[in-house]
This record gives C-alpha cells, sequence and structure tokens, in this order.
C-alpha cells in the first residue's frame, strides 16, 4: 500500500490533504518546476487563501526564503496573486481566478514566441538545406498546432466557469 492509497484508507481528512499537497508537489517537480512552488499550489487549491508568507512556511514546514521564491513563481505563473489585508502591513498570497487558465495562457505564449522563432530561423535557411529545412517544418507546425489546440482549452475552460 502506498501513501496515497493508505491516506485515502484512513480516511482521515488531514491526511489526505497533506498527502494531497505532498502529490502535487511531486507532479510539478516532475514538470520541471520546484517540488516547493508544487506543495504551495497544492495548499492554496486546498485553502484559497489569502494566507501570508509565514502561514506557509509553517504549514508547509520550510523556510521564508522558499516561500517567498515559490510565491514569485506561482504569480509568475498567474497561479497565485498577492493581496493585502486593510490594516495589515504583511502580504498574503490567495489562488488567482481561473488560475488553470492563466497556466496554459503563460504556456500559449511561450509557444507562440517559439512559433515566431521557428518561422523566422527557417525562412533564412538555403533551399538546399532541404533536411534542415523539414525539421524546421515540422517543428514549427509542433508550435502552431499547440497553440491552436491550447486556445481550444482555454475557451472550454473558460465556459465551464
Amino acid at each position: 500500500m502506498n501513501l496515497y492509497t493508505a491516506a485515502m484508507a484512513d480516511n482521515n481528512p488531514q491526511s489526505v490533504i497533506e498527502t494531497f499537497i505532498e502529490r502535487i508537489g511531486l507532479s510539478i517537480e516532475a514538470d520541471g518546476l520546484p517540488r516547493i512552488a508544487g506543495r504551495m499550489m497544492g495548499f492554496f487549491v486546498i485553502h484559497g487563501g489569502p494566507v501570508s508568507f509565514a502561514e506557509i512556511a509553517e504549514r508547509l514546514q520550510v523556510s521564508r526564503g522558499s516561500v517567498s521564491t515559490n510565491a514569485r513563481l506561482l504569480a509568475g505563473l498567474g497561479v497565485i496573486e498577492r493581496v493585502s489585508l486593510p490594516g495589515d502591513r504583511q502580504d498574503y498570497y490567495q489562488l488567482c481566478e481561473q488560475p488553470y487558465v492563466r497556466l496554459i495562457e503563460g504556456h500559449i505564449q511561450r509557444q507562440q514566441a517559439m512559433e515566431v522563432l521557428v518561422r523566422d530561423v527557417r525562412k533564412k535557411i538555403p533551399a538546399a538545406l532541404k533536411p534542415t529545412r523539414a525539421r524546421l517544418n515540422e517543428l514549427h507546425g509542433f508550435h502552431k498546432t499547440t497553440v491552436q489546440q491550447l486556445q481550444i482549452l482555454v475557451k472550454k475552460l473558460e465556459n465551464q466557469s
């Protein structure tokens, strides 16, 4: 029995939440981002916010520096946003509206930039380099199709809300 199965069988809500947060961390890490960023994302999916750096650090048992670094990363990806509370000088973070749509929109922008790069390079490659041009055509098609399909996905997700 693995950690996830054990937590689900235990039927202890706190154990299930902790396991969920940890599994999101591992999943995000497998995608090349820091595990703490993934754990923070899982935390915000469960708790929403607003939550202070100190509370995040305490609840996830990580340093405030790690929280700060990964909060900037997640904010840059459009997952969380910094907010303030009246009469409080601390910064708080909360899950953004439609964070998953915002994640995909960021990916679309990066794919579009790659599509332009490949298109521009392809134009400058001499026709005599047919194999190179063929590979660039394939890469350009990949980015173009990816953008088109992600745009369709964004529309579907926006209509779900």
